[in-house]
């Protein structure tokens, strides 16, 4: 599954910045029709976008146009339009406000269809992103709606307004509550992506010349298992990409510990071993392997030889 550690927001309403997100190093660039839009802009940016993923160079990025929410009046001619204009370039589209498992739905059979009509040859996957209570509640049948889904999207904007919680720097922790109050719903969504075998994504922080903040927030979100993390400006690529991939340190030390326990279960027939002053069983090498994958995925090789 590709890799997004860092996934930037660029609004389908700017040309200037659709083209600047080509030169940015993150892992996934999403050019937003929804609410980065203004609705008397809807109708245009669609042509902005399909203009910026014909016309300009993201390779290595996944692809990504968020459309309008299934409950609008643009979804449909969002979704007709892009993958008409542009789908041979479009690895994703990435659906706002999901609520039940049936607008994932009505998006697969009419990815289907388009794909279809217009001679698509590979798959286009889906995004959904969780905003609201409901979408929370019914989180289990979302992610198992479609085998085109890829991620799971926490929402911190809307989902704090369904909550009636007064949060005007999306994406923050309010300092006065004893602890963090969307550690639930971060839980809830990464538990039901890897239940079903999907990346969980964090959403934005919008207080953007807090780097600082941005990045003890990475660094939360990575403890409780994502993948990543919504980036809106170009000084939060570099603290994504970071910290959502492992230290040299710790990829090396895994690569150790998978050649110890290889070790251990094949020659000398031992499901537990003591390994660099540490106990280390199967669940240790699940662990590891996990490490070793991201730091892969992110490109990075041995700095010292395994064991």
């Amino acid at each position: 599954m590709r890799l997004r550690r860092s996934c930037l927001a660029v609004p389908g309403s700017s040309p200037k910045m659709l083209s600047k997100a080509a030169a940015l190093p993150a892992d996934q660039v999403f050019l937003d029709l929804e609410d980065a839009v203004s609705p008397l802009e809807k109708v245009p940016a669609r042509q902005n976008v399909i203009d910026a993923l014909n016309g300009h160079d993201y390779s290595g990025k996944t692809r990504v146009v968020r459309v309008n929410a299934v409950t609008t009046q643009w979804c449909l001619a969002d979704l007709t339009a892009v993958v008409a204009g542009a789908g041979a370039n479009l690895d994703c589209v990435m659906v706002p406000k999901v609520e039940d498992a049936a607008q994932l739905h009505f998006v697969h059979h009419v990815l289907t269809q388009l794909e279809i009509e217009h001679r698509i040859e590979h798959r286009i996957g889906i995004e959904a992103q969780i905003e609201n209570g409901r979408g929370a509640m019914n989180i289990r049948e979302i992610a198992q709606a479609s085998p085109r889904l890829e991620t799971l999207i926490f929402g911190p904007g809307d989902y704090a307004a369904s909550m009636g919680v007064g949060s005007l720097v999306i994406g923050s922790i309010d300092p006065d509550y004893p602890g963090d109050q969307w550690h639930f719903i971060l839980s809830l969504i990464v538990t039901a992506a890897r239940a079903y075998g999907l990346q969980a994504i964090d959403g934005p922080y919008t207080d953007i010349k807090n780097t600082d903040e941005y990045r003890r927030l990475c660094v939360r979100a990575r403890q409780v298992g994502y993948d990543g993390k919504w980036v809106l400006h170009p000084d939060q690529v570099g603290i994504a990409n970071e910290v959502f991939a492992p230290s040299q340190s710790d990829f090396d030390d895994a690569r150790r510990l998978l050649a110890a326990y290889e070790h251990a279960t094949q020659v000398e027939r031992k499901g537990a071993v003591m390994h660099e002053g540490q106990m280390i069983d199967e669940a240790s090498r699940k662990i590891a392997e996990a490490v070793v994958a991201r730091g892969v995925a992110a490109g990075m090789s041995d700095g010292e030889a395994t064991a």
